[in-house]
């Protein structure tokens, strides 16, 4: 077979009557079959190609009277002809590569694969290879986000014999940027608006490519209003337009501004905002203290968490508000100087005692949850956010309650019966023992007289003696002077929880007290 010096030379123009091995030529194609395709090149016999030769999509294109470029490789004795459509597209493309590194003319390749030091670029079924630092300006962060890319290139070498070929993209970029920076560096005044694109994000601004020259938008630049970040605003690859505030001819150094293509809308903010007006706006952030509303393009209010509900113990706004939600405010006040606006919302609320005044009553049952238990009782939450309280004493007729966890617990939802109200002192107090009638009045005088023998239950034991239960009912005492130990301390011998005999010897209504004896109870059975 030729060298691909002789495939160089031989061009073909026209009908060739003398058709010889290695020469390209344009045939007819006059029959498909399955593992090949017949072409007439002029010759006294077709010619042969494998239908291999041919890629999928080509095959799909292909028919009768199709018109190809072929390479004649073979004429064999009995003049049978074999071509190869793509050794004619291969020499057409290296005699073009050729062209291309004398004139400089750019090509067009798709980059297949990374390799070592670099990428295989496929040019027409020519494979060439672009260094990895001819692939772009810089190196790319991601060397494998080219692949499968179609770019263009120029042939910085070419060699026919070795079939070697080295492209560069970055001659061609850099080419580009220089000419788009000449054009910008033109352009370049103070107060100028120009388009770029955003090219990195930092902490503390943006660089934006210009066409050829970079300049920096600063965070402070980006917004009237308050921004934790660049990259809230922007994103990598953006096309945006920037106001040029600087310009620096003998550094290049480009300072831009975002904000000032609208006027600061802080200038007449006392005017715009007055205090008490209700404003709408967009929740933009939540704190532990407090929500972020965007009133206005730039402008930002603050509601401290403090101003959003009227309840004394307000919960982490992210309890009351979402980002995004839209929300109307009352502007309290406005800083010019700081540029700030504190705004309220539960000032656009009834106060929350306001409301109670209206819904609740002295001796009205209501139904609340255990907020918070202390040592003198538990705070009761109503849903119109206020706190009120459940005394100890308020529990229970007839036990003796040493702390309200015996009786709640917190978040229980219980009812309960007004006992007090005064809002204008925000206090509210309630009673669970006054849900039933006093068993002091009649229940208890009833049933329990002076004398009787009663089965107890043994409570706790105290310095003055033994607190015990009579019947489920009611605590009673057994007095210390009327215990008979034998020498022993009373704990040893009766435990909590055991069930004991006792007399009743006092029933003091007034006092809600019932005396208890076990000393007069042995005497009489003569122990």
């Amino acid at each position: 077979m030729e060298t691909h010096n002789k495939e160089l030379d031989e061009l073909y123009s026209g009908t060739i009557p003398d058709i010889v091995e290695g020469t390209i030529l344009k045939g007819k194609v006059i029959s498909i079959k399955p593992d090949s395709v017949v072409v007439d090149i002029g010759y006294k016999s077709e010619g042969f190609i494998s239908i291999e030769e041919f890629a999928e999509r080509e095959r799909e294109g292909l028919c009768e009277g199709s018109e190809i470029e072929v390479y004649v490789s073979k004429i064999d004795s009995d003049g049978l002809v074999i071509l190869s459509p793509e050794k004619a597209r291969r020499i057409r493309t290296l005699q073009r590569l050729e062209e291309a590194q004398k004139d400089g003319t750019p090509v067009e390749g798709v980059v297949v694969e990374r390799i070592k030091g670099g990428y295989n670029v496929d040019i027409e079924g020519v494979r060439a290879f672009m260094p990895g630092s001819q692939a772009d300006l810089k190196p790319l962060k991601d060397p494998d986000s080219i692949i499968g890319q179609t770019v263009e290139v120029r042939v910085l070498k070419f060699n026919s014999k070795l079939t070697n070929v080295i492209v560069s993209r970055r001659v061609l970029l850099e080419e580009e940027r220089a000419r788009l920076r000449e054009k910008t560096l033109a352009n370049l005044k103070p107060d100028s608006i120009m388009p770029g694109v955003v090219k990195n994000i930092t902490d503390y601004g943006v660089f934006v490519d210009l066409g050829g020259i970079d300049g920096l938008l600063h965070i402070s630049d980006i917004s009237w209003g308050r921004i934790r970040h660049p990259s809230d605003v922007f994103s990598i690859g953006q096309e945006i337009e920037v106001v040029v505030l600087n310009f620096a001819p003998d550094t290049e150094k480009v300072t831009l501004g975002y904000k000032q293509k609208r006027p600061d809308p802080w200038l007449d903010i006392e005017e715009k905002y007055p205090v008490g007006k209700v404003v709408s706006g967009k929740v933009v952030s939540l704190t532990d203290y407090g929500a972020f509303v965007e009133i206005e393009d730039g402008v930002e209010g603050l509601v401290h968490v403090s101003e959003i509900d009227w309840s004394p113990r307000p919960k982490h706004p992210s309890n009351y508000l979402e980002v995004g939600d839209v929300v109307d405010a009352q502007i309290l006040r406005v800083d010019l100087k700081e540029r700030r606006v504190s705004l309220g919302i539960k000032q656009l609320k009834p106060k929350p005692w306001e409301l109670v005044a209206q819904r609740y009553e002295v001796g009205q049952r209501i139904s609340g949850r255990v907020r918070s238990l202390t040592d003198f009782g538990a705070f009761i939450g109503l849903p119109e956010g206020v706190d009120a309280l459940l005394h100890i004493s308020d529990m229970s007729w007839t036990k003796h309650i040493r702390h309200p966890s015996e009786v709640l617990r917190k978040g229980q939802v219980v009812e309960a019966v007004v006992l007090s109200l005064e809002p204008e002192k925000e206090r509210m107090a309630l009673g669970l023992k006054q849900l039933e009638p006093d068993p002091w009045l009649e229940t208890i005088p009833a049933k329990f007289h002076l004398g009787d023998e009663v089965k107890c239950k043994v409570l706790r034991h105290t310095e003055f003696g033994i607190f015990v239960e009579l019947e489920g009912e009611v605590e009673g005492l057994v007095y210390s002077s009327e215990i008979e130990t034998g020498g022993k301390k009373p704990e040893e011998l009766y435990q909590e929880g055991d069930e004991i005999m006792v007399r009743i010897i006092k029933v003091d209504v007034e006092g809600r007290k019932i005396g208890l004896s076990l000393k007069t109870l042995k005497h009489e059975a003569g122990v």
